[in-house]
């Protein structure tokens, strides 16, 4: 897969044009997972063939979504590593792996299209190689941090003594 999702951005954006879809330009569609369909991007690559769908159901509308990485996603991934207590080793991995990925600022990250069918959402998305890398880090570190506030609540002494007990 392309570092870079640009040249796919555009030849998307430029067949849905010729196509005469009704297109919304909008962010990423946070839906409930029980209601998300993904397109098996990895077997059928060729997002005309999910386009396919859309046209023989009538749907109206599409939404479509891209990103480029910027300083600040990098910024603020590194922030929130510096918040979290890992183990050294790991600490400077993860720093050093999300540092190196600077090189890929400005680069279209990913490419979203999606559209509504009797209340579920069917997604195409394609992610570069290096934006999958960084979203998996991006986890780890919520991982620690999740880690942290379960044992920071752990350490909390309980005010609530339950429904028979006296506060006073």
């Amino acid at each position: 897969m392309s570092s870079d999702l640009e040249a796919l951005r555009t030849e998307i954006e430029e067949y849905l044009n010729s196509q005469d879809l009704a297109v919304f330009h909008g962010y990423p569609r946070l839906v409930d997972p029980s209601n998300m369909i993904h397109w098996d991007v990895e077997n059928y690559p060729d997002y005309k063939l999910f386009l396919e769908m859309p046209k023989r159901l009538g749907i109206p509308m599409l939404v479509f979504h891209h990103r480029k990485l910027t300083a600040d996603f990098i910024e603020e991934a590194l922030d929130q590593l510096d918040s979290v207590d890992l183990p050294d080793e790991e600490y400077v991995e993860l720093q050093g792996r999300i540092r190196e990925l600077r090189v890929f600022e400005g680069f279209t990250s990913a490419v979203e299209i999606s559209f509504e069918h009797q209340g579920r959402v069917y997604f195409f998305t394609r992610r570069a190689e290096w934006y999958e890398e960084l979203i998996d880090m991006a986890d780890v570190i919520e991982e620690y941090a999740h880690q942290e506030e379960d044992f920071d609540e752990l350490d909390e002494p309980e005010d609530d003594l339950g429904p028979y007990f006296s506060n006073n």
